[in-house]
């Protein structure tokens, strides 16, 4: 099976060698992969893949010649947890049972019947179609469904349809120290470049130290200031959520950033841009810095980069008060547009992926909002966005 993997990686124009196929066997001789599939892939393609351009094509040899492989263990012990018997308890639906469900109509009526509900409601309720409750088809509670709802006291979002989410929820900082993974992207950002010599003489500047030192008749020893990207950016990446599905791939992008501009500036916000943003989002509830703050300290030439999926209820764009987390007095699509006006040079980056985008309402308006200029996440969509940002 080897040699067939060897030979369908030359036939694919992977450039593999003997020396190369060698080395993978002399590593495998030692045990180094585990036995274990994934540990093989990894191994295999940091021995035969020199070139990052040719992973695309060794991925699609691993699948056809390893296609269907697997190693279970001699003995198989299931331990059902806990928390799965607890949930036992919710509500799972039939596409034909979610269909007859219909939403209250509009934010205004959803709004007025959880008021209603609340001053109603004197206890705990379960599996129903009314009261705030759990496992039931309520447009108010937790683990159940509706097509348009407040999520009330549940752990993350199981069907993307809630509106609001009245819990106070914690996310976790980007890593910006991640290397594995960002090559490629570094190499897409450099496109945004503009060259510029700053700070002190610190550089041997050598046509010029041969210049004097030639006209002098001794030795004259110049020193020029460093060479940077003097290209600034302004990073607004979106958190929690369904961003928690990215958080690889956006790490990767933010470490990357870090890594080739030296003037970048990072906020953070959740699905839509709005009066406030924040830099930790373990503080994000007592240190944010309002927006019209970050408008009037970075000046117009700053690139601006959004990174996000879009994905959240069209409420949370174009109504006041829509946001999932808070009563907004101002919509998203607002403060999206004063950034637009104060930056002209901006673009969204969206890592779900482009055939995706037409079947989300709120990923069709917050393209429009951009002007078009949303592009995937992906190494080609990178190319794009950075060449969009020169012009």
């Amino acid at each position: 099976m080897l040699i067939t993997f060897f030979h369908e990686l030359k036939a694919a124009g992977v450039p593999v060698t003997v020396r190369e196929y060698l080395t993978l066997m002399e590593a495998l001789d030692k045990d180094l992969a585990s036995r274990r599939v994934e540990d093989f892939y990894y191994l295999s393609r940091a021995a035969l893949v020199k070139d990052e351009r040719n992973l695309d094509k060794f991925d699609r040899v691993f699948g056809h010649v390893f296609k269907g492989l697997e190693l279970l263990s001699d003995a198989l012990e299931v331990q059902i947890p806990e928390e799965w018997l607890r949930k036992l308890a919710e509500k799972h639906l039939t596409p034909e049972e979610m269909k007859e469900i219909e939403a209250l109509g509009g934010w205004d009526k959803l709004m007025e019947t959880l008021k209603k509900r609340l001053e109603e409601q004197k206890g705990r309720h379960q599996g129903g179609s009314k009261w705030i409750g759990t496992a039931g088809t309520s447009p108010f509670g937790a683990f159940g469904y509706n097509p348009e709802g407040i999520r009330i006291g549940q752990d993350k979002g199981r069907h993307g349809r809630a509106v609001k989410v009245w819990d106070k929820r914690e996310f976790k900082d980007l890593d910006g120290d991640v290397e594995l993974g960002t090559r490629n992207i570094k190499v897409a950002l450099r496109r945004l470049r503009k060259f510029a010599r700053t700070g002190a003489p610190t550089e041997l500047d050598l046509p010029g130290t041969i210049r004097e030192t030639a006209k002098q008749g001794w030795l004259d020893v110049l020193l020029r200031p460093e060479r940077r990207n003097a290209v600034k950016v302004l990073l607004f990446l979106d958190v929690g959520g369904s961003m928690d599905w990215h958080i690889k791939i956006c790490e990767e992008m933010f470490s990357a950033a870090k890594s080739e501009f030296k003037h970048l500036e990072y906020f953070y916000f959740h699905n839509c841009l709005y009066e406030r943003v924040w830099r930790e989002n373990r503080r994000r509830w007592q240190e944010t810095t309002p927006t019209w703050e970050v408008l009037h300290t970075y000046p117009h030439d700053y690139k601006v980069i959004f990174v996000g999926d879009a994905s959240m209820s069209p409420y949370e764009i174009v109504q006041p008060g829509g946001s999932v987390e808070h009563m907004n007095e101002e919509a998203g699509e607002v403060w999206m547009r004063r950034v637009l006006a104060t930056y002209p040079h901006a673009v969204w980056l969206n890592p779900t992926p482009e055939r995706e985008w037409n079947y989300t309402a709120s990923i069709r308006m917050m393209q429009q909002l951009m002007g078009g200029r949303m592009y995937p996440l992906t190494l080609e969509g990178l190319d794009s966005a950075m060449r969009e940002l020169v012009r």
